[in-house]
């Protein structure tokens, strides 16, 4: 959050400073040459604003979900059958069933996702890239929402934080699912983490 906030500032003030020193120093005709630099500024600017309401959800979930550590979690780049949506997926324990059931979440494109698509990737994906997301960090229920991260190097401490979620917990229509629906308790812990979703009547 630290580094975004930085980055929020010094992209928004390179934008500024170069707009303001066209417009007060420099004729209209050099408005080209900066056209490329004040645009990839802007670029820059929103990109980095775009971080904080993502930023937010993660630091929800993460106040309601301890961390898991997690090995060999399944992983594919091909359509899986039981997932909300499509695109790149990871498999992780269903917390309602047995030990060999689990729950796909899909990585929805996004800038922030790159590092992860490339390093789940496919057949052809390097074993340097694919050990790197060993051990797995996550935390939340795959049900609804959760955030991923891998491990530091040389430290113990989760980095590359994503946020997943399924699209029925935001509201969204919701595809086929493989799993079962979730009690009153684990339903109302998701909503406290953020998800969107109606309370259940334990009754």
């Amino acid at each position: 959050m630290a580094i975004n906030t930085v980055g929020l500032i010094a992209w928004s003030a390179a934008w500024i400073g170069q707009l303001y020193g066209l417009v007060a120093f420099l004729s209209p005709g050099f408005a080209l040459l900066f056209a490329p630099t004040l645009c990839y500024a802007l670029y820059r600017s929103v990109v980095q604003l775009g971080y904080f309401p993502t930023a937010f959800r993660m630091r929800r979930v993460l106040q309601f979900y301890p961390w898991q550590l997690l090995t060999a979690v399944p992983r594919g780049v091909d359509e899986h059958p039981a997932a909300e949506d499509d695109g790149i997926w990871i498999e992780l324990p269903d917390p309602a069933g047995s030990a060999h059931r689990c729950i796909p979440l899909t990585f929805v494109s996004h800038h922030r996702s790159l590092w992860w698509l490339r390093h789940i990737g496919g057949p052809r994906t390097k074993a340097g890239l694919k050990a790197q997301l060993e051990p797995l960090w996550f935390s939340g229920d795959p049900r609804f929402l959760g955030v991923v991260a891998v491990s530091a190097k040389n430290s113990a401490a989760p980095r590359r934080l994503h946020f997943l979620y399924q699209p029925s917990a935001f509201g969204k229509k919701a595809g086929h699912r493989g799993w079962e629906a979730a009690g009153p308790a684990d339903s109302e812990r998701a909503h406290r983490a953020g998800a969107r979703i109606p309370a259940i009547d334990p009754a």
